[in-house]
């Protein structure tokens, strides 16, 4: 049973000019004007264990987060219980922000790791807009970013093969755990299960597990205590025929 986030341990947290993912290659830097607007928005700090879900589908009272370490993802799921990973979330990322803006979550995020979230009122959301135009485009570039990696996924789904679609999934990981400064000779702490994967990418357990072991004694990666480390990125970009393209910071909010 998925725990739901009604209780946690709530702490004061990193003040956000000291926050250390901004010091990160993924994200820009940002007037310390608009960082003190942020903090003046931000209602908490929570620590969650794996497994609970940040928000749930059907929930009239969603916040907005930033995640502030850890893994997480978001899904929708059948009323037979399948279910349909939509995206993975890493550190900086903004969580919630369709459903803050909806009158009721049209789908459910789950901690995939223990996680920290810096917590953003959803009432508030609105006043974003009203004194501060440059974080609201930012809001919005970040809601258009996570749909670009949902749509990367959906075209895993539709149009890759299997073996193509597992290597596009370890391939846009990496970049964005490279990005994070998560990456220490060519590997990173990798928390999905092959049930995740099976879940994202629209492929049965058996068929995943596989698949992953072909991939596996190919020499494409390893998987050793956790860490994931690929042996053969170039390789593992035509695979997937998903190549490196330009890399822009992106905000942090």
């Amino acid at each position: 049973m998925v725990m739901v986030a009604t209780t946690n341990r709530n702490r004061t947290g990193v003040p956000c000019l000291a926050c250390p993912l901004r010091l990160r290659p993924a994200f820009k830097d940002k007037p310390d004007e608009e960082v003190r607007f942020i903090q003046t928005m931000k209602l908490d700090h929570r620590q969650l264990p794996a497994g609970t879900d940040i928000i749930h589908p059907g929930q009239e009272d969603a916040e907005l987060y930033t995640l502030f370490s850890g893994w997480a993802f978001r899904y929708k799921s059948l009323p037979d219980g399948r279910r349909q990973i939509l995206n993975f979330l890493l550190p900086g990322d903004l969580v919630g922000l369709q459903a803050s803006l909806l009158s009721a979550a049209q789908h459910g995020i789950e901690a995939l790791t223990e996680v920290e979230l810096c917590v953003f009122p959803r009432r508030r959301t609105y006043e974003l807009f009203a004194r501060m135009p440059a974080l609201a485009y930012e809001l919005a570039w970040l809601g258009s970013r996570e749909e670009s990696l949902i749509d990367e996924n959906l075209t895993s789904v539709g149009q890759r093969n299997a073996q193509e679609r597992i290597a596009a999934l370890l391939i846009s990981l990496y970049r964005r755990a490279d990005a994070l400064g998560l990456v220490s000779e060519d590997s990173f702490a990798f928390p999905p299960t092959q049930q995740h994967l099976a879940d994202a990418l629209g492929l049965s357990l058996v068929h995943t597990s596989k698949t992953w072991s072909r991939l596996r004694r190919a020499g494409l990666f390893s998987l050793s205590g956790g860490r994931l480390k690929l042996l053969n990125p170039r390789l593992t970009e035509r695979m997937a025929m998903l190549f490196e393209s330009e890399r822009r910071p992106r905000p942090l909010i």
